[in-house]
């Protein structure tokens, strides 16, 4: 599934330190969530 400019986002999931778990829809409607990918970042390349 491709994602759309002004779409909102489907909720995921995460790994949160120290091993709680964070969705995306905990802070729908209550705080700005800006996603960044950093698709070469930790590979050396």
């Amino acid at each position: 599934m491709a994602a759309e400019v002004g779409q909102p986002a489907p909720d995921f999931s995460l790994p949160a330190y120290p091993g709680d778990r964070v969705s995306l829809s905990q802070y729908r409607g209550e705080k700005i969530v800006v996603l960044s990918f950093h698709v070469f970042d930790f590979t050396g390349g």
